[in-house]
């Protein structure tokens, strides 16, 4: 299957992201929490549905944070469903990587997103069950 990638834009935060992170019971973050005002991320969608977003937040150090991942609750499509969140975070961490960034780091809590992460070769970290880290 053939997925579309793009930047996410101005209108996404409220168009799209809002409502997803409320279907997942979810309180959303703040447009000023997000990076670049909520437009610091990648939007993967299978033809013009949008499937799921994340963010890529860079510091002043050798790490970035892959995370904020998000889907739409109601795209139930099997296997693309995890073919696309896996697709996200992998352009995610590659980005950060190519970006001059020496590992990746994520905080989660679902068990099919730690495992999504294992599988691109994140590793668990020990204070935390979600802590996930790369060396890229």
């Amino acid at each position: 299957m053939e997925f579309n990638l793009r930047p996410l834009n101005a209108n996404d935060y409220d168009d799209t992201l809002l409502g997803w992170w409320k279907d997942w019971g979810w309180e959303p973050p703040t447009r000023d929490f997000l990076p670049d005002n909520g437009t610091g991320g990648i939007m993967v969608l299978d033809g013009d549905t949008p499937i799921c977003a994340g963010f890529l937040y860079t510091t002043n150090s050798k790490v970035a944070w892959v995370d904020r991942i998000v889907s739409d609750k109601q795209y139930r499509k099997k296997p693309q469903r995890s073919q696309a969140i896996t697709l996200l975070v992998d352009t995610l961490t590659n980005v950060a990587k190519n970006t001059g960034h020496r590992y990746g780091y994520a905080l989660i809590k679902s068990p099919n997103l730690v495992k999504t992460y294992e599988d691109l070769g994140y590793t668990k970290g020990d204070s935390y069950i979600g802590e996930m880290i790369k060396v890229l």
